[in-house]
């Protein structure tokens, strides 16, 4: 394969596509929190995963699970837990089995403010994928998000 085939032009178009899709989706949602909710993506995406983690086997999440998670590397992560931390919507603690470990906790001021966000984020989200929809290139990426029955990762 050389750099003008056809196969390979076809899949760094596809990649273009979804790039602006991601793009234009993450702009739309990342607007509508900051305005209500003085949220980013990014946070509202760390406490929507940390709010999921549970008491028992496997239910706390370490930092490189929870940075995975967020699409973040280990060290953002961690400046983002303590933004959030500083805003009294997070905590950490030891883990009571290994006192290495650190948890993190969404605390009931940061529940209370994912489950107000929660529905802006949706209806952004809706929207950002009712408006890309109207664009030839990205209809068909749309319809593959809107059928994907992905479970969200913790």
């Amino acid at each position: 394969m050389t750099a003008t085939d056809p196969a390979l032009t076809a899949l760094s178009q596809g990649w273009c596509a979804l790039s602006l899709l991601h793009g234009r989706i993450e702009a739309h949602i990342e607007r509508a929190l900051q305005a209500r909710h003085d949220l980013s993506v990014r946070e509202y995406s760390l406490l929507d995963v940390l709010s999921r983690q549970h008491d028992g086997d496997g239910g706390h999440l370490q930092m490189k699970q929870v940075a995975d998670a967020v699409v973040l590397s280990q060290s953002a992560t961690t400046r983002l837990v303590t933004r959030l931390e500083d805003r009294g919507l997070l905590e950490r603690y030891l883990c009571p089995t290994d006192r290495r470990g650190i948890y993190t906790n969404v605390t009931p001021a940061g529940l209370d403010l994912l489950t107000r966000a929660r529905p802006t984020n949706d209806t952004a989200l809706r929207e950002a994928l009712d408006e890309a929809a109207a664009n030839p290139e990205l209809a068909p990426l749309v319809r593959a998000v809107e059928t994907l029955k992905a479970s969200v990762p913790a």
